[in-house]
């Protein structure tokens, strides 16, 4: 889990998350919105590929990464179980 909360600690990799979101997209892709140098994109995606936020899939020469919801959802899981709803009595 603490994989997860250091991918999400960078503002680009949560970009690029949010970019992930709306549609899967090739590394280029995403290296093509940014101004920093696709060898610090390839970092973030590797970074993020190894919490398991994101996946990589080869199509052909291509790698094509994509959210890994399951991941979200024992992260939800988990901070709704720290800080969910509390009996008050």
């Amino acid at each position: 889990m603490s994989e997860v909360f250091k991918a999400l600690s960078d503002d680009t990799r949560r970009q690029i998350l949010k970019m992930l979101r709306e549609e899967d997209m090739t590394a280029g892709a995403i290296a093509s919105r940014f101004t920093i140098s696709k060898p610090s994109i390839s970092h973030h995606l590797s970074t993020l590929k190894a919490s398991g936020l994101v996946n990589a899939e080869r199509r052909g020469q291509e790698l094509v990464y994509s959210l890994d919801t399951t991941v979200f959802q024992e992260v939800l899981a988990t901070l709704l179980e720290l800080f969910g709803e509390r009996d008050e009595k």
